[in-house]
């Protein structure tokens, strides 16, 4: 069984723990690394694993070492790490969750060689439903890869790319369940609008999103021909769509999707 230590008990380190352990793709040797105490004992009872502020007593032995801490943590983290040595005997692979941050700013800090994977992902995996992008570093063997996919799989899909591709990933899923759930509270706030009860447009729209994802999901059309199906000539619908076409939608998600990338391309050219 591969041993795995998760740097940061925050909401994504336990969202990984909880499906790791769920899916059974890590037993109970399994150690999380959480320097505030309460915290710590917190996540230790809920899922009977073993929890720890020693960062170096944690990753000395694991196989997989994820970094699931802020952006702005990663620097102090990594040279703890580094100090601290790492197994030789092992094939060790440094696991990255955090966000912005360039698989050479770990590759500068880590023996030389040592394998780093990047990985892009988004707040479903709270629910096991996360969309995961993996990225290797420099190092990091196809066989490792692998084994990076399969570990995120337990809470959600997972797809890879180049490093070089990263900023988009986060500008279309990363940043992705913000511009869903500003839909659906602008529905919401239109539903109400237009007499309904605030609870009767919240059941209505959340119903009808769930729905319609499992639709695009399970039926094997595309959302092209899915919208056309509901959107009969000179309809409801299609007055609808009529509307959001004037309001410029599609521009507008261009010119926010880009926006994001531009951000991110941002964000890590400092951190790097």
């Amino acid at each position: 069984m591969t041993r795995i230590a998760v740097i940061g008990g925050g909401r994504i380190g336990e969202a990984l723990i909880a499906g790791l352990l769920e899916s059974g793709r890590a037993s109970k040797d399994l150690v999380v690394v959480e320097p505030v105490a309460a915290r710590a004992e917190l996540l230790g009872q809920r899922f009977a694993i073993r929890a720890t502020d020693n960062i170096s007593e944690a990753t000395k032995s694991a196989d997989l070492i994820v970094i699931a801490v802020k952006p702005h943590d990663v620097d102090g983290v990594v040279t703890e790490i580094a100090r601290a040595g790492l197994d030789d005997e092992r094939d060790q692979v440094l696991v990255s969750l955090a966000a912005g941050v360039p698989t050479t700013r770990f590759e500068g800090k880590l023996p030389a060689g040592f394998p780093v994977v990047r990985v892009m992902s988004n707040t479903p995996m709270l629910v096991g439903q996360g969309m995961s992008v993996i990225s290797p570093g420099r190092h990091a063997r196809k066989e490792q890869l692998q084994q990076v996919s399969e570990l995120l799989e337990s809470v959600g899909q997972v797809a890879t790319v180049a490093e070089s591709q990263m900023d988009a990933v986060t500008a279309v899923s990363g940043s992705g369940p913000a511009y869903f759930f500003l839909v659906v509270e602008a529905m919401i706030d239109a539903a109400v609008g237009l007499g309904l009860t605030r609870d009767v447009a919240t059941q209505l729209v959340q119903q009808t999103m769930l729905g319609s994802a499992a639709l695009l999901e399970e039926s094997g059309q595309s959302a092209v021909e899915l919208r056309a199906a509901v959107t009969s000539p000179a309809g409801t619908t299609a007055a609808a769509i009529r509307e959001l076409e004037r309001g410029a939608l599609r521009s507008s998600f261009y010119e926010a999707l880009n926006a994001a990338k531009r951000r991110s391309a941002e964000q890590g050219a400092i951190s790097d």
